[in-house]
Parts: structure tokens; C-alpha cells; sequence
């Protein structure tokens, strides 16, 4: 069987940015598989009671020289977006349903994070995130459709609960098996977990 490691995220996670910009050399390299669990961040705090470290002056401070530097060890573009925080449901959702309905996941996951965090855009206006769908060649308002679908959300509101049940409690965490690891900071020890 394939080794596999799944990757939960949320677009507003810039440590989930960073996650997904080394990710895919570390799992080509122990010839494992992504599984990508797209969830809401926000439902994740307040199930859990955890709360973003943003909210913290002097942490939110460090974060942004932090996450300078794994950009740089990366090789990824990086900008702190002066828009944060961004409310990231409709996002998400179409994170939930390119999946539910087979579309091109990868080409909106790639688009959406780098319209966050390496432009930055301020996705969280309708009319800023219809112009970066419209760039990268979506229908907007097919995706405005799909968003509202009934079925979408439901798939989010479940895998954001599934995340909850299995102890996640912030963005990103991995699982390799039954092994958690939360943080992009710990893929050390998810490369680890693959190579066993």
C-alpha cells in the first residue's frame, strides 16, 4: 500500500502556506501520496477553544520574522497580507467542493494561496476573489454557485468535524497513520514517520 500523509489546512493559515510549499518535495521523496483535507480554521477554534496567535501583539510580532525565514528556507514567495485576518469560509468551501466534484483542486488551491500569500489580495471581498478566479481562468460565477451548494457545505461542516474528532486543533496538522503532527515546523517528523 502507498504511503500516504493528509494535510489539513485552511487557506488563512500562512504556516498552512508555507506547509504546502514544501510539502510535495517531502512526500515525492518517500514516494507518498497527499491527501488533502481541506477545513475551516475558525470552526477548528471554536470547537476546540484554541484561538490564532495572531490575536497575541508580541507573538504576532515574531510570527512575521518566523515566517520570513521559513519562506526563504523554502525558496517561497511571501508577504505578510495587510488584510489578515480574512474570513476564509467561502474559500474553504470551494476548497471542499472542487473536491466534491472532481474539478481542478490543485490549480485552486495553488491560486487561491498565492493570491493570500504571495501577492497578497484581499480574498476576503467577493470582488477581489471573483477577479483572481476570473485570472486563473475559473468561472466565478459557477463558483458562486457552487459555494452555496447544500452538499458543499456539508462537506466542509464534516471534514472540519472529522478534524476536530481526530485532535486536530490548528492549521496545518498531518497525520502519517495514527500519528498527528501539527505545524509546518514539524515535517522533520513527518519525514520521518514516512521513512519507518
Amino acid at each position: 500500500m502507498k504511503k500516504r500523509v493528509e494535510f489539513y489546512f485552511d487557506f488563512g493559515s500562512p504556516y498552512s502556506y508555507l506547509a504546502y510549499k514544501a510539502l510535495p518535495a517531502l512526500a515525492a521523496a518517500h514516494s507518498a501520496q497527499i491527501i488533502w483535507r481541506p477545513m475551516l480554521l475558525g470552526g477548528v477554534f471554536k470547537a476546540t477553544g484554541n484561538h490564532s496567535p495572531a490575536e497575541i501583539a508580541a507573538k504576532s510580532a515574531w510570527m512575521q520574522r518566523d515566517m520570513e525565514r521559513w519562506a526563504t528556507r523554502y525558496g517561497a514567495a511571501f508577504k505578510r497580507n495587510p488584510h489578515f485576518p480574512i474570513n476564509t469560509l467561502t474559500l474553504m468551501r470551494g476548497a471542499a467542493g472542487m473536491q466534491l466534484r472532481g474539478m481542478d483542486f490543485g490549480k485552486y488551491v495553488e491560486t487561491i494561496f498565492h493570491a493570500m500569500w504571495a501577492e497578497p489580495r484581499n480574498l476576503g471581498e467577493p470582488q477581489e476573489l471573483a477577479a483572481v478566479l476570473r485570472e486563473a481562468g475559473f468561472d466565478a460565477d459557477a463558483f458562486l454557485s457552487m459555494v452555496n451548494d447544500a452538499a458543499v457545505k456539508e462537506r466542509l461542516k464534516q471534514q472540519t468535524e472529522e478534524a476536530v474528532a481526530r485532535g486536530v486543533f490548528g492549521a496545518p496538522t498531518f497525520f502519517v497513520g495514527d500519528d498527528m503532527f501539527w505545524g509546518q515546523d514539524r515535517l522533520d517528523f513527518v519525514a520521518a514517520a514516512l521513512a519507518r
